[in-house]
């Protein structure tokens, strides 16, 4: 049966491909290792810094408005949001986790585009910090790879006329 259907998958190619970057300056020794990691893995699948616009905004709040911002004007093939949520003793870390998570999903199926998810909702600052290093790897850089599998599938399908 497989062998009758079209199969699309990413490829790991975003030489042709504009990336926009969404990241909270809200707990910045965490976002900024997270971008650093987007940066880093988009550079080693071939993007170049002119294809790469950065957006910091002031918190997890504002990443799904920024980056349905990015998006709408179709100057970006593809938004990775970046942010670090740490519980604290209120429960604010609901709220804020929960409306990120919401709008950035919204926003990627009102404008169709592909928008991951680098996200952080930890525990402890400790765990954050396990995130966006090398340890337990980096979102951030996870979050780019996925933009550039799923960018590259939206055009097979374009292509495709699909």
């Amino acid at each position: 049966m497989e062998s009758q259907a079209q199969i699309f998958e990413g490829e790991l190619d975003a030489t042709d491909f504009r990336f926009g970057i969404v990241v909270s300056r809200f707990n910045a020794q965490i976002t900024d290792e997270l971008l650093k990691g987007a940066l880093d893995a988009l550079h080693q699948q071939g993007a170049v810094a002119e294809n790469i616009f950065v957006l910091k905004v002031p918190g997890a709040f504002e990443l799904p408005a920024a980056a349905s911002r990015i998006a709408e004007n179709d100057s970006v093939d593809a938004v990775i949001c970046l942010g670090a949520i740490i519980r604290g003793e209120t429960p604010h870390f609901e709220y804020i986790s929960n409306a990120c998570a919401q709008g950035i999903d919204q926003a990627a199926r009102e404008l169709g585009l592909p928008i991951t998810f680098g996200v952080l909702t930890c525990d402890t600052l400790e765990q954050a910090a396990a995130r966006s290093g090398t340890m337990a790897g980096n979102k951030g850089a996870e979050a780019a790879v996925a933009a550039i599998e799923v960018a590259s599938i939206f055009r097979q399908l374009e292509e495709a006329e699909l």
